[in-house]
């Protein structure tokens, strides 16, 4: 018999993505059928969301939902079924999921993601779900109107995707959300005087989750917990780290639409292709013997951009080329900008973010820089693997998880798919640059190194039943 499971998340790819939140959120599910799981995800409807999804069905209607009237939608996206949160004076707006077109992030988001967590706990209740699975901050309220307004005992899993994102606001808001006030305490959601979104998903969670197994250590250290590690500390035994994957039907160089020239294991060298294109599209100098680096991500110190560009001249010292993909802070766009007018014809630079150009770029670069300070899966250096692109990771979280450093030993087991070093160093950051440029002189070395990670199990699968053993433990009341 299928385990039916309620996911709260507030993006999902395709339909909205802001981060690997959506990723997992679109990408788990299905992966979790083939484990007789049958998920349907609830999600706020947007702005031109509904536009964008099959036919819809109203199964509910709230006159007075959080300052305004709003209705639950059902709809189907490719394998995805949805729940569609249609609340047009909490979500139709311009800009994204948490900001308006300026970036400033909307100041009503409590109550907006409160409405969202209000209505999965209605549902959990009273429409057979055996299991809820909420998703980061934005669900983290799920579990207190479950047990305190909705008085069930539905298990919650509640899955970590960054906790450096909490959701605090104003402790004045409280009395807003509809809760009984002795909630707003240390067991529940006061989290140093104001209202902790995710304080309160770690709390009221039968089970907690986070998207790596180096992860879950890390955020029960005061370096790594940022606040909560005491509370994680104490939840150790309800605290679990299971592997994020990428849907390898989506992410696959034999079939993507996106790329200048398709392959696969077999066939490595039509790679060049998409390097060529790469070099075009960026002016950098069109020789294939040239290796090619690329940072694909937010611009943001948590993902160490100061520390590529810090880099560069390790890369130039290669006679390497640099390729940088992606926005965020604009003093740091400013920084990307700045290298490439500096260097034409060596550097490249996107401001932005393109999932076409972003996916030429993982099959037409040679090596992904991705230095983050910390990085609780990652979902980039997955991609990289993908598609051949040799990961340069910092050794933190999914990172360390996921990528075999080319050391001696690695390569003699023939096991390497990547090169890592000590997460903050620049130092050791270019040292891993000049241990990849001297394994890219060795061309039979690369293409070994290459075809191991290519042939890297990044997928969902094993993952994924990790979650469904999870889920119907908890479901069978074993947890």
């Amino acid at each position: 018999m299928s385990l039916r499971v309620l996911a709260v998340a507030s993006e999902v790819f395709p339909l909205v993505k802001t981060g690997g939140l959506a990723d997992v959120a679109g990408a788990l599910p299905p992966a979790l059928a083939g484990h007789d799981v049958a998920v349907t995800t609830l999600m706020p409807a947007y702005r031109g969301l509904l536009g964008r999804v099959g036919e819809v069905e109203q199964r509910l209607a709230w006159p007075l939902l959080f300052g305004g009237p709003a209705r639950l939608l059902a709809a189907r996206a490719g394998a995805l079924d949805l729940l569609l949160l249609d609340a047009p004076h909490l979500f139709d707006r311009a800009g994204g999921p948490y900001a308006g077109e300026n970036g400033v992030p909307f100041g009503d988001n409590l109550l907006r993601f409160a409405a969202l967590g209000a209505v999965a706990a209605q549902l959990a209740a009273s429409d057979g779900f055996d299991l809820v699975h909420a998703h980061d901050w934005q669900a983290g309220l799920v579990g207190a109107y479950l047990r305190l307004v909705q008085q069930r005992r539905v298990p919650v899993v509640f899955t970590v995707h960054n906790l450096a994102f909490q959701g605090q606001y104003p402790a004045s808001l409280f009395p807003l959300l509809g809760l009984p006030s002795a909630a707003f305490r240390t067991e529940g959601l006061e989290y140093f005087g104001m209202v902790g979104c995710l304080k309160a998903g770690l709390w009221y969670a039968d089970r907690i989750t986070t998207v790596s197994p180096s992860y879950a250590a890390e955020i029960r250290t005061p370096e790594g917990g940022m606040g909560l590690d005491g509370l994680l500390r104490g939840r150790a035994g309800s605290l679990s780290g299971i592997l994020n994957g990428i849907d390898t039907g989506e992410w696959n160089p034999a079939t993507d639409p996106a790329l200048a020239a398709r392959f696969d294991v077999g066939d490595i060298a039509a790679r060049a292709a998409n390097k060529a294109a790469l070099q075009a599209r960026f002016g950098l100098e069109p020789d294939p013997s040239k290796q090619l680096f690329c940072f694909i991500g937010r611009l943001a110190w948590q993902k160490g951009i100061d520390l590529a560009l810090e880099a560069i001249p390790s890369l130039f010292a290669a006679d390497a080329q640099l390729i940088l993909l992606g926005s965020g802070e604009a003093v740091l766009e400013q920084r990307c900008r700045g290298a490439a007018r500096a260097n034409p014809g060596r550097i490249g630079a996107f401001i932005g973010f393109d999932e076409g150009l972003a996916r030429l770029c993982y099959a037409g670069s040679d090596a992904v820089l991705v230095p983050s300070r910390f990085e609780p899966c990652g979902l980039t250096q997955l991609c990289a693997l993908r598609y051949g692109a040799l990961p340069i990771v910092a050794r933190t979280g999914g990172l360390l998880d996921t990528v075999i450093d080319g050391n001696e030993m690695a390569i003699s087991a023939g096991v390497a798919t990547g090169f890592s070093f000590n997460a903050g160093s620049l130092e050791l950051l270019m040292e891993a640059i000049g241990r990849a440029a001297r394994a890219w002189r060795d061309p039979p070395l690369w293409s070994r190194l290459q075809a191991n990670a290519m042939a890297s199990d990044v997928s969902w699968q094993h993952s994924a039943g990790q979650y469904a053993a999870l889920f119907r433990t908890l479901a069978a009341g074993h947890g």
